[in-house]
Formats: structure tokens, C-alpha cells, sequence
């Protein structure tokens, strides 16, 4: 049987719904850590369902790193408004960026090189980098996981990295 601390806390490290959490706990029979893995891979499949939906807002965000020498700036777009103006698709943006500035990748996905571009490494596409603040993760299970929260699709659609001196 689930109680509701189980559930309460599910939902604070995931931020899904009750419901949502209820019934990844009973499937995995109170297990927290199952519980996730459950919700990560309903996640997955949640994000590529919203994948062809069209993203028409979001914002333009920034992060310079301290010191002055190096920033960041990336659009990110979302379905509405409203989910734009969010602390979760905000903080999304600024870890993002803060990415960005760290890892310095060269394309945003996949989809982003061009055809007559064959020699490049996993680790120069943001999508497929692993995330600094949680190597667990790739910046694209950042975003899926964002994509669950927020119920719309998420893109990031492109990006620009200065340094001092380059």
C-alpha cells in the first residue's frame, strides 16, 4: 500500500501529478527509486508524443559567467506563454546556457549539422552532452524531463557562445 508521504515525495522530486505518482508507486510497489525509473521512461515517451506539436513562443536567455570572460545566449521555445514565463522553463533555459558556456558544443541536435558536415563527436551536439550539474543525464533528459512537467513540447532551437579573446 502507497501512504501519502511516498506519494508527497515523488511529486517533489518529479513534479508530477498526484495521480501520476499514486500510480508509478503502486506499480512499483512502493519502491521510490522504480517509481522514478517509471515516470522517466513515461517521460520519454511523453516528450516524443509532444514532439511534432508546434513551438511558436519562449524566450531569449542568457548566463555570463562570473569573471565576465565567457556568456552564453540561447532561444528556447515552448507551445504558450504561459508556460514560457515559468520558474521551470526559465531555470531550464539558464542551466542550458550555463551548459553552453561550460561545454562549448558547436551544434544544437542532430538534426542541426549539415549534410556535408561528417566529422564532428557526440560531444560537440548540446542535446546529447552530459549535463555538468548531474552526469547522470544528458541535456536532452533535461529537457524531456521539463517537457513532463510542463506538458508541452520544448525546443531548443539555437544558441551563441562568446569567450573573451576568441
Amino acid at each position: 500500500m502507497v501512504n501519502i508521504a511516498q506519494v508527497k515525495e515523488l511529486r517533489d522530486k518529479t513534479g508530477v501529478g498526484i495521480m501520476d505518482a499514486k500510480n508509478a508507486l503502486e506499480e512499483a510497489d512502493g519502491n521510490l527509486d522504480t517509481a522514478l525509473k517509471i515516470l522517466s521512461e513515461k517521460g520519454l515517451a511523453t516528450a516524443s508524443k509532444r514532439s511534432g506539436r508546434s513551438t511558436s513562443e519562449g524566450r531569449v536567455i542568457s548566463y555570463i559567467h562570473t569573471g565576465g570572460r565567457i556568456g552564453a545566449m540561447l532561444e528556447i521555445k515552448c507551445e504558450t506563454d504561459f508556460v514560457g514565463k515559468t520558474e521551470e522553463f526559465t531555470d531550464l533555459g539558464k542551466n542550458i546556457a550555463m551548459q553552453i558556456a561550460a561545454m562549448n558544443p558547436f551544434y544544437v541536435d542532430r538534426d542541426s549539422i549539415a549534410d556535408d558536415i561528417t566529422d564532428f563527436e557526440d560531444h560537440e551536439i548540446l542535446m546529447e552532452q552530459e549535463y555538468i550539474r548531474d552526469s547522470s543525464m544528458t541535456i536532452r533528459d533535461l529537457v524531456n524531463a521539463t517537457i513532463s512537467k510542463t506538458g508541452e513540447n520544448i525546443r531548443v532551437t539555437r544558441f551563441v557562445r562568446y569567450e573573451l579573446g576568441d
